[in-house]
């Protein structure tokens, strides 16, 4: 017997820097996937192919350190389902991806998630997705050693095609919302600046830092439950603009799920814009090319326009009528060759289904 799992990758389109402080976030699934071919072999060895990239071979005792590179992404994956009580016993992997690598955009979740749904429905589908979602997490936390949230995973097993996916980062509750953007006439862009700052991981730690710094001065379990009154009591001017950002984020994330559920998803531009100044002010994460990309998109006319993911480069989304992204797109463009800039990779995906078996 062998089996196939595709799992894809995710975009945010309103929530960031709230995961880890048990915040709201509204991620889609992107068209771009990893897939996942499982089949029994009869030893003890994981033998692993991904296409153009390479060919590994592991034995299914593997603990962290064992394995790194690209293949500690599948071994993980396996440490943590035997963890689980999993029996997973020899087997031969293939793997291959169109997901951008290096962009933000989960590549890596969609890895694990594809082979841990994969390896679990070949050895009998033992696991609901959110117990997928958290072998994933697993993997990537304690065998790889990346300090990823639960977003990704979870966005990657969950999501629906023409929605959003609204998760609690406290309690694990979703709820899948309307975000059918062809029906509405409406595209987003997905803007990559192909830029990336060497100083976005020490700046990460010192975010989530800043953020429990400011959860000891207000005495609340988190920011999550912190008030926008006592936010302004803050008397750091640092630990109140971060702060001051996720509670503001969360509360945009209200807004945009209920304009979503009323039907209205052109109205949502101004609390994306809204979103960026905030990242960019507040909690300082943007740079000089995710503003350039935001400002010129509106200026050609987008509804609204904003960084995602951690930081400091990456990707930008810009919500489009159909009838500007011509223009957009070409502002975007002029503004990077105005700047000497690589010309940025721009993609118009639509919200697209969660991880699923390939018969």
């Amino acid at each position: 017997m062998s089996v196939t799992w595709v799992a894809p990758g995710r975009v945010n389109l309103i929530g960031e820097h709230v995961d880890y402080n048990d915040g709201l976030v509204l991620p889609f699934a992107l068209p771009f996937t990893t897939t996942a071919w499982v089949s029994a072999r009869d030893d003890d060895r994981i033998s692993v192919v991904s296409e153009g990239v390479g060919s590994e071979q592991f034995g299914v005792d593997t603990v962290p350190g064992d394995v790194e590179g690209w293949a500690a992404y599948v071994a993980g994956v396996v440490w943590a389902l035997r963890g689980r009580g999993v029996e997973v016993g020899g087997l031969d992997i293939q793997i291959s991806s169109d997901v951008p690598i290096g962009a933000g955009l989960s590549s890596s979740a969609s890895l694990t998630c594809s082979v841990a749904a994969a390896i679990d429905d070949e050895v009998g589908g033992e696991l609901d997705r959110l117990a997928i979602a958290d072998v994933a997490r697993t993997c990537e936390n304690d065998y790889v050693g990346a300090p990823t949230g639960v977003m990704d995973q979870i966005a990657s097993m969950l999501c629906e095609a023409d929605r959003a996916l609204y998760l609690d980062c406290r309690d694990l509750s979703t709820s899948s919302i309307p975000f059918d953007l062809a029906s509405a006439s409406l595209t987003l862009l997905l803007i990559d600046t192909q830029v990336h700052h060497a100083l976005v991981d020490g700046q990460y730690g010192d975010r989530r830092a800043q953020c429990q710094a400011a959860v000891k001065a207000l005495g609340v379990p988190s920011l999550r439950d912190a008030t926008m009154e006592q936010v302004l009591g803050l008397s750091d001017e640092t630990l109140r603009r971060r702060a001051h950002h996720v509670v503001s984020e969360i509360a945009r994330v209200e807004h945009v799920v209920a304009i979503l559920e009323a039907g209205r998803p052109a109205d949502i531009g101004a609390f994306l814009t809204a979103s960026h100044e905030s990242l960019r002010d507040d909690f300082d994460v943007s740079c000089t090319e995710l503003d350039t990309t935001v400002d010129a998109a509106l200026s050609a006319g987008a509804l609204g326009a904003r960084m995602v993911g951690g930081g400091f480069g990456g990707c930008a989304i810009a919500l489009c009528r159909d009838a500007d992204v011509d223009a957009v797109r070409a502002r975007v463009g002029s503004a990077y060759e105005s700047n000497d800039w690589k010309a940025p990779t721009i993609w118009t995906p639509l919200p697209s289904a969660g991880a699923h078996p390939v018969l």
